[in-house]
């Protein structure tokens, strides 16, 4: 049997509901390389290969009894520390903040398809940051080279993805969170439209900007995601009911309108960032697509985003105000402080920053009134040193579909001139959401595939 972990979650489900493998063989192949690469890459906070042995024996029975639940029964999926596993603790990051006697949303979602659940993920303190250069459980590597961000905040998910140590992983994304790591990592990453996905059970970052997504190694990969943990929540306060937006009628590259919506003045790219999106621009348009000539009305990204950030302290600050209260060595310093910086915020600062981010979001779904899809960069650099200085730029082109609640996803799309994954951003409309996976599965072909990372 060839190396199961080669294959991306589709052809993986396949291979199973085919026998060519068991679920125990796939969860198997994959401890083995964790045992092997997790020393150096640190993607995990709590490997769970006991339980997670039982459940995929139990996928087994079930496919061998014509019984399996879904096409990810038995898969292995690993989820970020900020999302609720019952009866293991969840850090956020954090040297410590909860042990939850109940699921997750969507971790209930997995466990009624049939995954397996492989354990906890590493990522950035708090989700308040975009490095997982984490101070308590130390930091996360890039597969593609140690000693360099995999992004964040769920740096863990996109490099345990990307270095093949499990199927596909849930992340969060608040101002790119998925995105980002995704992006830096080689691998796919969905930002689903604002409350699409439950959000229940998962440690606050900001309530209006929270997103749960999955990173896997491929579009295809995300539709089959999405499907299963796409779905109204009564408990959770911004669920929405998916109604039509999971659809997708027969799409097509020819007379699709796309526009752009920034350029490298509102948002300044290290070398060979918007070198390497125009050429996709360009393929694009030798396809038929009609790039419209459209911006945003307001392009400045620095203000949005310190606007996002400044809500996020604060609603982060009030989230954790008991724990930061009764616990305060569970914080570190810089966390802490930012957790202050956004309580102690006069009213009238968080109103503004609150109205800028509502007038952002609106011009963004503006513009859907004449065209299909916005293309971006994911970001506007590839993956860095740990050691260097942090960009306070990475989300620049990230940010404006959380502000939107609309659907965005980014795939790898090449390399930067140092050799470092880069990654391209769709964004669709409001609840299009099976539209603009339609549109990734169209574009992925085009773009250039990349050799797995060399670990």
């Amino acid at each position: 049997m060839s190396d199961p972990t080669e294959l991306d979650i589709t052809d993986a489900a396949s291979a199973l509901a085919a026998g060519d493998f068991r679920a125990e063989d796939l969860l198997q192949a994959y401890l083995a390389r964790i045992a092997q690469y997790e020393d150096d890459l640190n993607c995990f906070i709590t490997l769970l290969a006991e339980p997670a042995l039982t459940e995929a024996r139990a996928a087994d029975d079930r496919r061998a009894r014509g019984e399996a639940l879904s096409p990810l029964d038995g898969i292995p999926i690993a989820l970020k520390d900020n999302i609720d596993v019952a009866d293991v603790p969840t850090s956020n990051g954090m040297a410590r903040l909860r042990t939850p006697a109940r699921d997750a949303a969507v971790t209930d979602r997995l466990r009624q398809a049939g995954a397996v659940i492989l354990g906890k993920l590493n990522m950035h303190e708090g989700a308040l940051g975009a490095t997982s250069n984490n101070p308590h459980h130390g930091p996360v590597h890039n597969p593609w080279r140690h000693g360099f961000t995999p992004g964040g905040s769920s740096g863990g998910s996109g490099a345990a993805v990307a270095a093949r140590l499990c199927a596909g992983a849930l992340g969060t994304d608040t101002m790119g969170s998925v995105r980002l790591p995704a992006s830096y990592c080689g691998v796919a990453g969905l930002k689903a439209t604002y409350g699409l996905i439950s959000t229940r059970g998962v440690v606050p970052l900001s309530y209006g900007l929270d997103h749960v997504g999955p990173i896997c190694r491929s579009s295809r990969d995300l539709s089959l995601m999405l499907a299963l943990l796409a779905g109204h929540d009564p408990e959770s306060t911004e669920s929405v009911h998916p109604h039509r937006a999971l659809r997708a009628k027969g799409m097509s590259l020819e007379g699709l309108r796309f526009a752009v919506p920034l350029d490298t003045a509102a948002a300044p790219c290290a070398a060979g960032i918007w070198e390497d999106f125009q050429g996709h621009v360009a393929s694009l348009q030798r396809q038929g697509a009609l790039l419209v000539d459209l911006r945003f009305a307001n392009q400045d990204c620095t203000t949005t985003r310190r606007a996002g950030l400044l809500i996020s302290e604060a609603e982060a600050g009030h989230a954790l105000e008991a724990e930061l209260s009764a616990s305060p060595g569970d914080f570190s310093d810089e966390f802490a402080k930012n957790l202050e910086y956004g309580r102690n915020a006069p009213a009238h600062r968080l109103v503004a920053a609150q109205r800028h981010l509502q007038a952002a979001g609106h011009q963004v779904r503006k513009l859907f009134d004449d065209v299909d899809l916005l293309l971006l960069p994911t970001a506007p650099q590839a993956a860095f040193a740990h050691a260097d200085p942090v960009p306070v730029n990475q989300a620049d082109f990230t940010q404006w579909a959380n502000h939107a609640g609309c659907p965005a996803l980014t795939l790898p799309c090449g390399l930067s001139p140092d050799g470092m994954p880069l990654g391209l951003q769709l964004i669709g409309p409001q609840r299009a959401d099976g539209r603009l996976l339609a549109m990734a599965e169209l574009i992925a072909p085009l773009l250039p595939k990349l050799p797995p990372p060399h670990l």
